[in-house]
């Protein structure tokens, strides 16, 4: 289906739409899916549905490759207004485009009447399962742009945010032959001020070496929990600062904090949770193993829990930067509204596909460019 169909198409996506296995605009529904009336009255109005993002090239990072990744749609209708919101699962997350929509079915948000109730809405919805966090997030980002646009505002100046504070991108460069990672990093020649190059397995300097050859901008690596002993993380991490590398994500396996911790303290330079860390209670379980956190709506149900880390890890003296799953202009814009307080960003999952539906940030000569309109500042293509 073209990218415009579905936005026209999305809002009238019910169970009643659903006939013969065919959901509106001929798409196949899976088996077992139950996609939520849009409501009646005056209430918030809720619809979604499966789109798969499809990569521009095989991602690689140390525990699998994919070359696409599920997601659901999401949309909230109010008095004419619409919010858009997005859930992606990447493998490590461990939810399914199954596990998603099981989840929105069971949300009833036609009994709110006011959308700016939104810790009420919102813990209604986290109190509905222990987990399903991606699917939350986009429940999360699609009332967040609505009120925005209920406001008419954007919500970094909700926050009271400066966006020329925003740092540059990083542009991810997953795990590959030295050939495809040449070709990568070419690409990237003259559009970033700052690369991110996945690490973990048994050719990291080769890797880093490869990119060396191309460019000598400055790097971030994510060992994504793959090293194995810590005092070759540590040597490499200072082998790493010799070559132009500024920080470093998740050196070795969560449930291993002590080991990371001994790096954190012997490092020269910042280290980062990543999967150590998904939300607010996290935060103080991995106080002292790492120098800071890296805040994904995907993980932490979405903006509002986004916007408490920030500010939580902030009084504890933790560095903080945002990053993304593979999403569209919608989740990655989301995220965008927090960039002006944080450290690092890693926010290209848009640009990393081939099926975008929204127009959000931007990413100029490196720099992202927070738009002026209003809730998360995206348009339907």
């Amino acid at each position: 289906m073209k990218r415009r169909d579905f936005i026209r198409t999305a809002g009238i996506l019910t169970a009643g739409a659903v006939a013969g296995g065919m959901l509106a605009g001929g798409c196949t529904a899976p088996k077992g899916f139950n996609f939520n009336k849009l409501g009646t009255g005056s209430g918030l109005r809720l619809s979604f549905r499966p789109y798969e993002l499809e990569l521009r090239h095989v991602f690689t990072v140390s525990s699998y490759s994919r070359k696409t990744t599920p997601g659901v749609q999401v949309r909230i209708d109010y008095e004419g207004y619409t919010g858009y919101g997005e859930a992606s699962m990447p493998p490590y997350l461990g939810q399914t485009v199954e596990s998603v929509c099981s989840f929105l079915s069971r949300i009833d948000l036609g009994q709110f009447r006011d959308p700016f109730r939104m810790e009420d809405i919102l813990a209604y919805v986290d109190s509905l399962s222990m987990g399903d966090n991606a699917a939350k997030a986009a429940i999360d980002i699609a009332l967040h742009d609505l009120v925005g646009k209920l406001m008419g505002q954007p919500w970094w100046r909700i926050w009271g945010l400066d966006p020329a504070k925003a740092p540059d991108t990083t542009f991810t460069i997953g795990i590959d032959t030295p050939a495809v990672v040449r070709e990568k990093t070419r690409e990237c020649t003259g559009r970033f001020n700052i690369l991110k190059v996945k690490v973990g397995l048994n050719n990291d300097k080769e890797m880093i070496s490869t990119i060396r050859e191309i460019t000598d901008l400055p790097l971030a690596v994510d060992a994504n929990q793959g090293w194995k002993d810590r005092q070759q993380a540590l040597d490499e991490i200072f082998w790493l600062q010799e070559n132009g590398v500024v920080m470093v994500e998740q050196p070795m396996a969560k449930e291993r904090i002590d080991d990371n911790a001994w790096i954190t303290e012997r490092s020269p330079l910042p280290i980062f949770a990543d999967e150590a860390i998904q939300r607010l209670a996290d935060i103080p379980s991995i106080k002292g193993a790492y120098h800071g956190i890296n805040i994904k709506l995907m993980k932490c149900t979405g903006m509002r829990e986004g916007w408490k880390m920030v500010n939580y890890a902030r009084a504890e003296g933790l560095k903080v930067m945002v990053g993304c799953m593979t999403e569209t202009s919608c989740a990655v814009s989301a995220a965008a509204q927090l960039s002006p307080a944080v450290d690092f960003c890693d926010l290209d999952g848009n640009l990393l596909i081939t099926n975008d539906l929204f127009r959000g940030m931007e990413v100029v000569d490196g720099h992202i460019v927070l738009p002026d309109r209003p809730g998360i500042g995206i348009q339907p293509l």
